[in-house]
Formats: structure tokens, C-alpha cells, sequence
């Protein structure tokens, strides 16, 4: 069985004791909970994949406690302009992709010479780092392909069994993963939106790019060079369809589609257009892109625990935070996306 412990100092020494004999802990970030172990142990990293069932092509993001711990974890000295990005964003929800450091096993960078490294903001996280004295490798704790799990009941839903501790941070604050951008060029490259949105990006350095993979499919043979990126993730079990457009004719598409289908099914709509679905089951996005990130992972996972076959979601304007939520929304439904 798996333990499930508030951070105590207690709770948090033993959780570093497990982390130093190269064993796996869940502990709570501002972003999703994370599945960690050292990245420097080959058979720690391993660890994680065989808990998460996760594809060893999928590169981790390491993280740190302290902005001087980076020497341990990157291959010379960050750039000018990454700093500033640590200046503006560290501790928080920002991974920069730079060159790896020769300690950082192959194992968490998926063969790549680059690593994702990120300082987070929970305190939780920060404690367990510092305690373990290592660099932690850590995706996010659910199973491959699920949605990612912003409670530490979600986590034992998946991992209970699989790894000995879970630490109970409570509920994580920005409820998508961190944005990832690759750092080693010039402008930035946003891989995966997150907490730190393209506009706050460029108000430190005056511009930045977002990747084409962000709305779409990876293409045949195209590397994965940040987590988050495969064709169908953070997927609930029954089937996703999402509807984009003016609200009166996507609320009268899915109503459509939602007579239509058979079983259980389910509506998830802005606050601001649940009337529109009259009687049927509908739950709420919130009343902007902030709110839906923070409740997105555990809305899918609901749906699963009460058994929708399935789902049929609106879609929201993709800028700012916006964004990183139909990032999510686009794998978990692997594109299914219908214009009204």
C-alpha cells in the first residue's frame, strides 16, 4: 500500500530519505502534483516510467530549489536571457529547455541533450529538494495518458501500490503544467503553454514564439522535445468532443450531439452559458481561462469516476492562459475538434 502524508518535517524526511535510496515520491507543485526521484539515477528514472507506464521517449523537466542550484542540473551558464526569465518567473510554472549538465542521467532527458528545469513554487517541493540534496526528475503523477492530477486522491487513484509515499499538499493553484519553452534559442520557443502565458513572456523580452504543435498533432517522426506534446494525453476514458464557434450555435451543436448519444454524457461549459444547455447535464469551466485550467484535470477525472462515455466540451478562445487550456483539451480529446 501507499502511504498518503501531510508535509510534516517528519513526513518530508522520510520522503527524502526515499528519494536518496533512489525510490519514487508524489508530492504537490503550484501546477499538478509530481512523480519524482533523483535525476541523476538511471534506476530511479526508470522507476518513474514503470510506476507511470509512461513511454521512455517522453523527457522529464528537473527541478530545483534554489535558482544557484541550476549548475547541477545545465551545461554552462545560462543565458542573458534566460535569466531574466528566472528573474521574472522563478520560483513559479516556467520549464526552460537548455543544454544538460554531464550529472543528469540520459534516462530523464529521453537520450537528449537538453533538459527541462524548472524552480517551483510550492513550498512542499522546495522542502523535499533541498532535503534530498539531488536534482528530482518528476512528470506528473498520474498514469500515462491520464488526466494529470491536481489532488493527492488522484494520485492514489493511479499510484496506490506503485510507489511508497504521496505527500498531500492539497489542492495545486494553476492546475495545467508548467509552460515549457526552449531556452537555447533566441527568440524563445513556447513547447507547451502553461501558468506563465506567451504575452508575459514577451513583456520581459520584448517577443517570443509558440510552437505549431501546441494546437495540433505531433507529425511522423517528429521528436518529442517536451512533455506533453503526444497525440492523445490527459485523456478521461470515455469519449471527448469538442465544439468551437459563436456560443448560441456550439451550445445548439452539442445539445444535438448530446441527445444523440447513448449512455452517459456530459456538457463542461463557461459559467456564463450553462443556461444555454437547458436540463441536461452540465458542469462548469468558470468564468474565465484561469478558473478552467484550475479545474480541467479534475472535472476529466470526475467524469471518469461517475462513468461518462461521453463528453462534450466548448471551446475557449485560445490566447493567454486560454491557450494552455485547449492544449490540454485538444490531446486529451486527440483533436476531436467540430466547428458549429
Amino acid at each position: 500500500m501507499t502511504q498518503v502524508l501531510d508535509p510534516t518535517p517528519e513526513a518530508l524526511k522520510q520522503a527524502a530519505n526515499l528519494i536518496q535510496k533512489g525510490e519514487v515520491v508524489a508530492f504537490p507543485t503550484e501546477t499538478v502534483y509530481g512523480l519524482g526521484a533523483d535525476a541523476r539515477k538511471p534506476e530511479a528514472i526508470k522507476k518513474i516510467f514503470a510506476a507511470k507506464g509512461r513511454p521512455q521517449d517522453n523527457p522529464l523537466i528537473v527541478h530545483i530549489a534554489e535558482i544557484s542550484d541550476i549548475g547541477k542540473v545545465i551545461d554552462g551558464p545560462m543565458p542573458e536571457h534566460a535569466q531574466k526569465l528566472a528573474k521574472a518567473f522563478w520560483p513559479g510554472p516556467l520549464t526552460m529547455i537548455l543544454p544538460k549538465g554531464k550529472d543528469i542521467s540520459l534516462q530523464c532527458t529521453a537520450g537528449l541533450d537538453s533538459v527541462g528545469v524548472r524552480l517551483p513554487a510550492n513550498e512542499t517541493a522546495r522542502a523535499l529538494i533541498k532535503l534530498s540534496g539531488a536534482p528530482i526528475a518528476a512528470p506528473s503523477a498520474n498514469t500515462s495518458g491520464k488526466p494529470s492530477p491536481t489532488l493527492a486522491r488522484h494520485v492514489l487513484d493511479d499510484m496506490n501500490g506503485r510507489i511508497p509515499l504521496i505527500l498531500d499538499g492539497g489542492a495545486c493553484r494553476v492546475g495545467v503544467e508548467s509552460t515549457v519553452i526552449d531556452a537555447r534559442t533566441q527568440p524563445v520557443r513556447i513547447l507547451r503553454p502553461g501558468g506563465v502565458t506567451p504575452q508575459m513572456i514577451c513583456e520581459v523580452l520584448g517577443e517570443v514564439e509558440v510552437d505549431g504543435s501546441v494546437l495540433r498533432p505531433l507529425n511522423p517522426g517528429e521528436v518529442v522535445r517536451s512533455p506533453g506534446m503526444k497525440y492523445r494525453h490527459y485523456a478521461p476514458q470515455g469519449k471527448l468532443t469538442i465544439v468551437k464557434g459563436k456560443p448560441e450555435s456550439v451550445a445548439q451543436k452539442i445539445c444535438q450531439m448530446y441527445d444523440e448519444a447513448k449512455g452517459l454524457r456530459c456538457i463542461l461549459a463557461k459559467e456564463e452559458h450553462l443556461a444555454l444547455y437547458g436540463d441536461r447535464d452540465v458542469r462548469s469551466l468558470g468564468s474565465d481561462a484561469a478558473q478552467a485550467a484550475s479545474r480541467l484535470f479534475d472535472l476529466l477525472r470526475l467524469m471518469d469516476d461517475e462513468g461518462m462515455s461521453a463528453i462534450f466540451s466548448e471551446a475557449l478562445d485560445a490566447k493567454e492562459m486560454g491557450l494552455a487550456v485547449m492544449n490540454r483539451l485538444g490531446r486529451a480529446a486527440a483533436f476531436n475538434i467540430i466547428d458549429a
